[in-house]
Order: structure tokens, then sequence, then C-alpha cells
């Protein structure tokens, strides 16, 4: 099957829209027919398994399948700053970023556009693309989707959000977040199994999922570690994540419009470690400054 034709009636992602991409009509991801990209370059701000000292070929894709209120790409993946590619172009960025010593291609914020990802991967492929492939999600995945990718994905960075649904309703417009996530988690593992490293501890296979810790909502964290510990062990890796920043819409929420209170991450990581979790990453502080959001400017597209 082409896979193009699944934009025929997209339900792709678990909003499933239905709509006809490929005759101009969009659904709440706002995205067409055409890949659409606001950059592609190395970038070094990864975890340091995936970005190492050369960095990660992060492509960011324009457009998103959430809404987060808070989201510090909101100018790619709500405003649709960017540029459209043809997917021929979008496989000579793949081998571009390769040219130049990425470690991997990162794939930001992609479900929107797996049917011309895939096609893309396969002819850098036929040209010699070798090197591991990240798939850096949300997390609002559907199996079915997930599963066109087996065989193209070496690594899942996907993000567990939330636990309760009333926060994913609340600051991401996504009904049954948790429900997704959880099943999306199940199948990623189950496609890349147990963590792989190469000599210089640079990830080959794999899974890293991530989790920003926001305003008050210690609680919830602790539910989403707890979770993926006990269910998941050292099969994957945790990345505890401080930078949240209240940007975008956040200042219309009271309740998250400031940062997050360093006790409270402190008390999350010392909750991991008692919990037994030793495969996981965790930030200093300072990373929640606006100096470590990319710029946005077409570089690389």
């Amino acid at each position: 099957m082409d896979k193009i034709k699944l934009l025929e009636n997209c339900k792709l992602c678990p909003r499933e829209c239905g709509v006809n991409r490929l005759e101009g009509k969009v659904g709440f991801c706002k995205s067409g027919s055409e890949v659409k990209i606001s950059r592609a370059a190395l970038h070094k701000w990864e975890e340091p398994c995936i970005s190492g000292i050369n960095g990660s070929g992060t492509v960011f894709f324009s457009n998103c399948t959430l809404g987060c209120v808070f989201c510090q790409n909101h100018v790619i993946s709500q405003e649709g700053v960017g540029k459209e590619v043809s997917i021929s172009r979008l496989s000579d960025i793949f081998l571009e970023l390769q040219d130049k010593g990425a470690n991997n291609i990162n794939l930001v914020t992609a479900t929107q556009y797996i049917p011309q990802i895939i096609s893309a991967l396969d002819l850098a492929k036929e040209k010699g693309l070798n090197i591991p492939v990240v798939y850096n999600t949300s997390g609002y995945e559907k199996i079915e989707t997930l599963k066109l990718l087996h065989g193209y994905v070496d690594i899942y960075l996907p993000d567990f959000k939330y636990f309760n649904d009333k926060f994913s309703l609340r600051y991401s417009n996504a009904k049954g977040y948790s429900f997704f996530a959880t099943k999306a988690i199940d199948e990623m593992v189950s496609q890349v199994g147990s963590p792989i490293f190469d000599e210089n501890n640079i990830m080959k296979r794999g899974v890293i999922v991530r989790h920003l810790m926001l305003p008050g909502l210690l609680f919830d964290s602790k539910k989403i570690i707890d979770y993926l510990y006990n269910r998941y062990g050292d099969k994957i890796y945790i990345s505890i994540m401080n930078q949240y920043i209240p940007l975008n819409n956040a200042n219309k929420y009271e309740e998250i419009n400031k940062y997050l209170d360093k006790r409270h991450y402190d008390s999350l990581i010392n909750y991991a470690i008692k919990l037994g979790v030793e495969n996981a990453f965790v930030q200093d502080e300072g990373t929640n400054i606006e100096s470590y959001i990319p710029e946005f400017n077409g570089e690389g597209v």
C-alpha cells in the first residue's frame, strides 16, 4: 500500500480527524499534503547519549497533534512557521545532516508526516543513510501509526506528559492522553528493545521516555515515574526534565504561570532514587532559559 494514501482519510493521530489532506483539507494539526519543516541542524542540547559531542541531526517539523498551552516551540507547533519541502528534498536533508557528522537523524514532532517521512527515509537509505533514526514525539500516538515505523526507527524519544487526563485536557487539549501514551510506549519498547550504546556511549537503539515536570503537578509526576519504573525497570531510560518555562498561553493559567519550584524537582528525583531508578537523566539548574530554545529560522531547509 502506498502510505501516502493514508492522508486521504487522515487518522494518523488519536484525534482521527478523517480529513482528506491530499485535497487540501486540514484537521486539528493544520498539516496538508506537503511536509513542512522549520529547521534542520546539529543540536547539542538533547540527552548526552543522543547529542554526544557532534550533535543530533534534528529536523523540526511544523505543526503538532497537541495544543500545549505552554509549548516552547509554539511558533512552529501552533503558528505553523516553516517551509514546505518535497519528499526528495527531505531525503537530501537527512543525508546532509549525516555528512555534517550527526550522531543520528532526530525527527522532532513528526507524527503528522509519517507517510512522507517513510518515503524520504527509503530514498535516503538507497543513497547511503546509515545512522540511527530517532523518533522524538509528544507521546500522543496510535499503535497502528507507530507500526508503520517498525524497521525505520532505532531510538524512540517519547514524552509522557500527564498521568491524569484532567491535566492533558486542560493544558494540551488532548482527551485520553495517558491511555494513548502508555500504549505507545509499550509498542516502542516492543519494537526496539533494551538500550544499546556504542563505545562512546552514544545510543544506537532503545527508548528514552521524557517527563517535563510542571508547576504544582508533583503528585502526577510521581505517578508517571512510578508507572514507568514498575512496568519497564531497566529496559528504558527516563529523562526527568526541569526546563519548564511559562511561555505561549501559560499566562492564562495562573497555576502554571510560574517557574518550577526547585524543591519539587529535587523531591521528584529523590522519589525516583528511592524507587530504585538508575537508568535516568536529570537536569541541572539553569536549563529553564529561553536561550536553549532553537531559532526556527529555516536553517538547513
